[in-house]
């Protein structure tokens, strides 16, 4: 796969898939809060994501839930990504560290959207996701001014 800027080719295409999505732990706790855990999950879902093919672009760790931003090539779903990202993360830390219960780390579900003429500002809010942790109770959310 060639990479020229922010375009991404195929053999017979040429794309730009790129995708917001946030998902988080089955029992929402704050189980991804230690060192260790945050470290494997970086280090799982990088190589995940090379395996693929899913170029990251921007991405938090938090304790309560994670934010990728991520390109999927168009011959890949992002029920599949996920699938995949979920699976393999889940079934690799919880061999590998003996914390969690039996069945599986994640929610069911997730979040996405896909990123337009906004990517850099979500691209900043992904990365700086540190500096958000405001209960969404106080946050007042515009939409469309």
């Amino acid at each position: 796969m060639a990479r020229n800027r922010r375009l991404y080719q195929l053999s017979h295409c040429t794309y730009v898939c790129t995708y917001h999505i946030v998902w988080t732990p089955k029992y929402r706790g704050k189980v991804l809060c230690e060192p260790f855990i945050k470290q494997e999950m970086k280090r799982i879902i990088r190589l995940i994501c090379r395996w693929k093919g899913f170029p990251i672009e921007a991405w938090h760790i938090g304790d309560e839930h994670i934010h990728l931003v991520i390109t999927i090539p168009p011959k890949y779903s992002v029920s599949y990504a996920m699938a995949i990202i979920k699976g393999k993360s889940s079934a690799w830390v919880k061999k590998h560290t003996k914390k969690f219960p039996q069945g599986t780390l994640w929610n069911r579900g997730y979040f996405v959207s896909t990123i337009g003429l906004n990517e850099y500002a979500v691209k900043q809010y992904v990365k700086n996701q540190h500096h958000h942790q405001i209960d969404l109770v106080q946050q007042k959310l515009s939409f469309g001014k």
